[in-house]
């Protein structure tokens, strides 16, 4: 537990580059799904050249994720313990909601119902990605604790930028509004609001790992 704690946001870190950078290296090795407008979750489909790599990478990248969730508490308890609760546990849904259970749980989207495979997959997804979308927002409250207003401003700025893309994203899937200019993007916007996603876990990561807390 102790070396969690100690390496927790170089973990923290690692899971946002392995996570992140997944598509963009497996997309080398899968020329034909065009990443402006697929769906990431497409490289772990049946039939896609990449599957098992995609799947394992998933799962690595949310190892990585769960190992950073000790140093995340042991960072903010102090300042409250709900809280410190609450971030400690979006990153720990993420990590195992949106990407070990990606990997455990694949889906084929060709099904016509829902097999156990695929409810876990979903539920797994929609809550791991509801902590991925909520993770700055409890670091905003915890640092209005500390009274740290630089840090409140920063990350309001980086949560503000996710909700917007988000928030397109959601649009794109809109099958009335899928097909029109900008809209039918939506590999585009769902990566750009994973980016989004990603950049207050990396700026928290780098911000800890530069001061050694």
């Amino acid at each position: 537990m102790f070396l969690l704690r100690k390496y927790g946001f170089y973990f923290l870190l690692f899971g946002v580059l392995s996570d992140f950078l997944t598509p963009y290296v497996l997309g080398f090795f899968f020329p034909k799904l065009n990443q402006l407008k697929m769906v990431i979750s497409l490289f772990g489909e049946v039939g896609s050249p990449v599957r098992q790599s995609f799947l394992l990478w998933s799962v690595v990248s949310g190892t990585f994720f769960v190992l950073a969730v000790p140093a995340l508490y042991q960072q903010f308890t102090a300042t409250s313990r709900p809280l410190a609760i609450l971030l400690s546990a979006a990153v720990g849904l993420y990590g195992l909601g949106d990407c070990i259970f990606t990997g455990l749980f694949s889906v084929e989207t060709g099904e016509a119902t829902w097999n156990f495979s695929t409810w876990v997959h979903n539920i797994g997804s929609g809550l791991g990605y509801a902590g991925f979308l909520l993770f700055p927002l409890f670091l905003i409250l915890l640092y209005q604790k500390q009274g740290a207003l630089s840090q409140v401003q920063l990350y309001s700025f980086l949560f503000g930028l996710s909700i917007l893309v988000a928030g397109i994203y959601g649009l794109a899937r809109i099958p009335a509004l899928s097909h029109r200019p900008l809209f039918n993007l939506l590999g585009f916007w769902q990566r750009l609001s994973f980016f989004f996603n990603y950049l207050p876990l990396a700026v928290l990561a780098l911000q800890k790992i530069k001061s050694g807390t």
